[in-house]
């Protein structure tokens, strides 16, 4: 049986269960099933990826204090995240994937990075 791939439909060679003809046949097709489908999406995974970037850089040993001013003068924005954790004692923790941040006293916030 003749197989053709999926990408560019040239005739596979090789292996039964090949999908492509080669690597980069392989990393189009799945880059095309992988890009964000509209702006909102895009423009909110952007976000999502820069809050990140900022919590990494700021909690680089998995636990550590900062500032609001800090957070927004970096770009963080507050209305993007990915879960809210509540603790037994009350406690609200923001999470951006495994980076955390909860609110303190004197627009304080503490960075915790949650164990995988």
């Amino acid at each position: 049986m003749e197989k053709n791939c999926l990408e560019c439909g040239e005739k596979i060679i090789g292996r039964e269960d090949k999908k492509f003809c080669g690597d980069g046949c392989r990393n189009a097709f799945n880059n095309k099933m992988n890009k964000d489908s509209n702006n909102y999406m895009r423009n909110t995974n952007n976000k999502l990826r820069r809050n990140y970037r900022i919590l990494a850089e700021l909690n680089a040993e998995g636990k550590s204090k900062t500032t609001r001013f800090k957070l927004l003068n970096k770009g963080f924005d507050f209305d993007y995240l990915t879960t809210i954790r509540t603790t037994k004692n009350g406690n609200t923790y923001y999470f951006i994937y495994d980076q955390g941040y909860m609110a303190i006293e004197n627009d304080f916030y503490v960075l915790v990075k949650k164990d995988i």
